[in-house]
């Protein structure tokens, strides 16, 4: 174990930093949405991440939302493996034949007041996928969408404005 520990302190932070703007814009828009999630969430925000069939190039860019560099997690922002304890489902890419029925149900598990937001062009209407004999098109053709955050994909930092747009819209609504 200390040799690791010695391993880890001469290699270092290993990690490129964000340019200095980026920086800056994601620091100014985590503070107003974690400003955001404290008034309406009780400090915390969780999210339900489903993916209905995508690429992966929106979760890879959720991901990167959740990793040491942006860290969605000091502003508030929690993932949970289950529906249940959601307050808002994040849902990318076309819904597929296959992926309908358990997006039905975690939309049906996740408790009111339900928040979906459709993330990438694709959970947005369909994308480059559209309707065809696999997918369904966008995830508003299977349960209700309240917001989108459009981009193929959308990077790290729009996601992030798209959620606090999501705080923005949603008024006095929330849990409390």
């Amino acid at each position: 174990m200390i040799r690791i520990l010695h391993q880890i302190f001469r290699t270092g932070i290993v990690t490129e930093p964000l340019p200095q703007e980026i920086s800056a814009e994601v620091a100014a828009i985590g503070a107003e949405l974690k400003a955001e999630i404290w008034k309406r969430f009780n400090r915390s925000l969780t999210i339900r991440q489903v993916d209905a069939g995508s690429c992966n190039g929106c979760e890879l860019e959720i991901h990167a939302m959740n990793n040491a560099i942006y860290n969605c997690e000091k502003f508030g922002i929690h993932f949970t493996a289950s529906p249940r304890f959601a307050d808002v489902l994040l849902v990318t890419g076309p819904v597929t034949h296959n992926m309908e029925i358990a997006l039905k149900r975690t939309y049906n598990s996740t408790p009111s007041p339900k928040l979906v937001v459709a993330v990438g062009d694709c959970g947005c209407n369909g994308g480059i996928f559209g309707e065809t004999y696999a997918s369904l098109g966008g995830i508003d053709k299977v349960i209700p969408v309240d917001f989108v955050i459009p981009g193929c994909p959308p990077t790290p930092t729009d996601l992030l404005r798209g959620l606090l747009q999501v705080m923005d819209k949603m008024g006095g609504k929330g849990r409390r």
